[in-house]
């Protein structure tokens, strides 16, 4: 079977847990026999090394002939002013405006109507599409100009040895997913691994829940990574129940564990880790105000944070309201070996997160013989059932559990060996059957 893969980002250069589990997704399907074309908006340099059980294509420079920008506009018209659209109501007027802000935001507005299709419709010639391929700040014209090229490459890299599906992971990767549907007539799966109600809560940001619902509904079947996952896309976007199934994430297995000793200084105190963005879904507040009630019993604990993101600002300040910078610290983004470095001398990992569709990291975190406690707020609550869990919200709760594993070896010991067990049935392997299935299912149909 060939697949037509479609991501945003891929191993090594990633920003969270998406990138990881299409790294670990491509290989099980790859054992499996599937032959998988992952088109990534741009590629670097160095990308290719770990990529042998794949073939990964730039959308970037993708050369658009005359014949196939006319199958695009037309394609491009459908879905970008029918099928994505995005209602603006009330005034653009906020509590607190200066005339700079309103213009900044009138600005922002005006861009987004400009990005739905109604300039680059009308393109017929021969083009060349360049990306970015990044989170920059005109990231839905990156979303836009990507589906056009990976259709393209669908018409043009596909059209003599030809594909059987169509994979889109995550809403950047919808509307190219539907137009390369609309374009070559193939069935399209498109993986849900977050949603906007899960990124943002209740303030969500009505353009990026509008592709979501657009792709959710355009999708033949939806891959949700957790039954908490597959309840958000029926009853927040009302997609049919029959057409959602849930596909676990896994993790790969590795000689973890064993690379890192822990250092004599780190002996004498416990460490306690946040790994992960440091944005509202996260819950990182929550992290903040737990440790405080831990080190007013137990002041020999270290707390980490480590990562980036729009409220590392504010948890700054937080801690140091909370006059407890000595035993707090921000290590900013870390990847690779800096993060098998910090599970290694960590003693506790704690996921607070308020919406977590899965989160891989937890079983990472095992992997290197770490116990973790889970907010069960969580997707990969439903498969680590040996883990500790507690409710995001309640801090006096998680700081109980959190003095509990620090304070009990035996505890923390047996939670490891029975979650390593659990990892057992917690493979790569066993989720690309997952996927592999839902493949199958639409090709019949």
């Amino acid at each position: 079977m060939r697949v037509l893969m479609l991501g945003w980002e891929f191993p090594p250069h990633i920003s969270g847990g998406l990138g990881t589990a299409c790294y670990g997704m491509t290989r099980g399907l790859a054992r499996h026999g599937v032959d998988v074309h992952f088109v990534l908006p741009r590629l670097r340099g160095d990308s290719g090394g770990m990529d042998s059980h794949l073939r990964l294509l730039s959308a970037s420079g993708t050369q658009v002939t005359s014949e196939t920008a006319r199958t695009l506009s037309r394609a491009s018209l459908e879905l970008w002013q029918k099928r994505i659209a995005v209602h603006y109501v009330d005034s653009l007027l906020l509590a607190y405006d200066t005339e700079e802000s309103y213009a900044e935001r009138y600005r922002l507005l005006q861009g987004m109507n400009r990005r739905t299709g109604y300039e680059e419709r009308y393109e017929v010639h021969s083009d060349m599409v360049e990306l970015q391929g990044d989170y920059g700040p005109d990231l839905m014209t990156e979303v836009y100009r990507y589906s056009k090229a990976a259709a393209a490459l669908a018409l043009t890299e596909f059209s003599q040895k030809g594909f059987d599906v169509i994979h889109a992971h995550d809403w950047m990767t919808y509307p190219a997913g539907m137009l390369a549907k609309a374009v070559t007539g193939k069935p399209l799966v498109v993986h849900l691994h977050a949603t906007e109600y899960d990124r943002s809560g209740e303030n969500v940001n009505p353009a990026v829940a509008a592709v979501e619902r657009a792709g959710l509904h355009a999708a033949d079947l939806v891959i949700a990574v957790s039954h908490l996952t597959r309840n958000v896309a029926i009853r927040r976007y009302g997609v049919p129940p029959e057409r959602v199934v849930v596909v676990h994430n896994a993790v790969s297995r590795r000689d973890a564990g064993h690379r890192y000793t822990v250092p004599a200084m780190c002996r004498h105190e416990k460490r306690v880790l946040f790994l992960g963005r440091v944005t509202f879904q996260k819950g990182p507040d929550y992290f903040v105000e737990a440790a405080r009630l831990v080190l007013d019993t137990m002041p020999n604990v270290r707390f980490i944070m480590a990562g980036n993101g729009d409220m590392l600002p504010r948890m700054v300040r937080r801690v140091s309201q909370l006059r407890m910078g000595n035993r707090f610290h921000f290590t900013g983004f870390m990847r690779g070996a800096e993060v098998d470095h910090m599970y290694a001398i960590s003693d506790l990992y704690v996921m607070p997160s308020v919406s977590e569709p899965f989160g891989i990291a937890p079983l990472e975190a095992v992997l290197y013989d770490v116990p973790v406690l889970l907010s069960r707020q969580s997707g990969v609550a439903e498969i680590l059932r040996n883990a500790l869990k507690v409710d995001f919200w309640d801090v006096r709760e998680m700081a109980n559990k959190i003095c509990a594993v620090l304070s009990y070896p035996r505890l923390s010991a047996e939670m490891v060996k029975n979650c390593h067990e659990e990892l057992k049935a917690i493979t790569w392997d066993k989720a690309a059957q997952g996927v592999l299935n839902a493949y199958h299912t639409v090709c019949r149909r």
